[in-house]
């Protein structure tokens, strides 16, 4: 049975990676540049930062078969760690007072280009 659990939670990962790749591809698209994949801290991970101008966009990207889905993939406390560590590292960027941070989800759906939630939460 640990295999099999491995075999899946290796997949999943797989899945997470494909997913926030197409992500990245989404948001230079719209003209973003992509600062960091996975920025992890003690108190949470940001999927992808990504900014454009002076926005920052901390993005979680799902993997999902709807954007409603997506959506309410997100729960309470993934919004509180990723906010968490989006002021975490705020506190590193050297014009942290002209930056906007704004919190989206990007959800990637079969098939389809990648639908981007701004301002989700």
């Amino acid at each position: 049975m640990t295999g099999t659990a491995d075999r899946r939670r290796l997949q999943a990962v797989r899945k997470g990676a494909l997913a926030e790749y197409f992500a990245a591809l989404a948001l230079m698209v719209r003209g973003y540049r992509i600062i960091a994949f996975r920025y992890r801290t003690k108190l949470g991970e940001i999927d992808i930062v990504a900014r454009r101008g002076n926005l920052v966009a901390c993005v979680e990207v799902k993997a999902r078969p709807s954007v409603d889905a997506a959506i309410f993939a997100v729960s309470e406390q993934s919004k509180a760690r990723i906010r968490r560590a989006s002021e975490l590292w705020l506190q590193k960027q050297r014009d942290a007072d002209r930056l906007s941070i704004r919190y989206d989800i990007i959800a990637v759906r079969p098939w389809r280009w990648p639908s981007h939630v701004q301002d989700a939460f």
